[in-house]
């Protein structure tokens, strides 16, 4: 079974809860299988390299997944989160944003 989401590559979305609620960014990712998708600049976990012959050792910031039902679109005029909806115009199919109609597509 395809999934379908509403959030796409390259999205501007907004954290609706969890540590990093009310920042935004845009997607990196969408991970289908999990429901999951990578923002840039949220939810920055640490993971600890070991040294190797090559490389010492160090602590890398990384950005970790989050779950899709935990972010929203912006809306482009007022920047709140949004829900969206889609309508066809001239056999073209858009995103809008439901609270003030202005277009999420670029």
């Amino acid at each position: 079974m395809n999934k379908k989401f509403k959030i796409k590559t390259g999205d501007r979305v907004i954290i609706i809860c969890g540590k990093d609620k009310g920042k935004t960014g845009n997607v990196t990712s969408v991970i289908k299988s999990n429901d999951r998708v990578i923002v840039e600049g949220i939810n920055i976990v640490k993971r600890h390299r070991k040294a190797t012959q090559e490389s010492p050792g160090k602590i890398e910031e990384k950005e970790a997944s989050i779950h899709i039902s935990n972010v929203a679109h912006v809306d482009p005029e007022n920047g709140k989160a949004t829900r969206v909806r889609y309508e066809i115009k001239d056999g073209v199919k858009r995103r809008l944003s439901v609270i003030s109609g202005s277009l999420i597509d670029k």
